[in-house]
């Protein structure tokens, strides 16, 4: 299976389209996917939004933040998820080679992501392209009820 990855630069109706069917199948409490949303998340120059394509069709999708801090350009890769019909056939290790490449490029001294302790292939996936675990704790505040 050959994957083509490539930074999403406009909220295209085909854009648009794949992350509306990509993204409740990483999580059911995201809201609704417009172009209006879309064009947001790519008008933020911290944002590098990638889609994955095999034979045409987008089958997966990776966000990867950076942003500067007094230590050090930093990176986090955010919102991965594959469609389920091709999971386990690259799409994931793809996106995410692609990411730390850019984050390489851009000089980000590290990259980090969480991920569910559920999500065993994921997680399996990562710790094979070098990503290694932490201690540490994870505090979320939530801003809006």
């Amino acid at each position: 299976m050959s994957v083509e990855v490539q930074i999403v630069r406009e909220a295209s109706d085909e854009v648009v389209g794949a992350l509306a069917s990509l993204l409740p199948q990483l999580s059911t409490s995201a809201g609704p996917v417009d172009h209006e949303s879309v064009a947001r998340l790519l008008s933020s120059d911290a944002n590098t939004l990638l889609l994955a394509f095999v034979e045409g069709s987008a089958v997966g999708m990776l966000t990867l933040i950076m942003f500067p801090l007094p230590s050090g350009l930093r990176a986090r890769i955010e919102d991965v998820v594959v469609d389920e019909a091709v999971r386990g056939h690259g799409v994931g290790a793809a996106l995410t080679e692609e990411a730390l490449r850019l984050a390489r490029t851009a000089g980000a001294r590290t990259v980090d992501l969480t991920s569910r302790p559920s999500r065993q292939a994921a997680n399996r996936l990562y710790e094979r392209l070098g990503f290694e675990a932490r201690d540490s704790t994870l505090y979320r505040f939530a801003v809006q009820a």
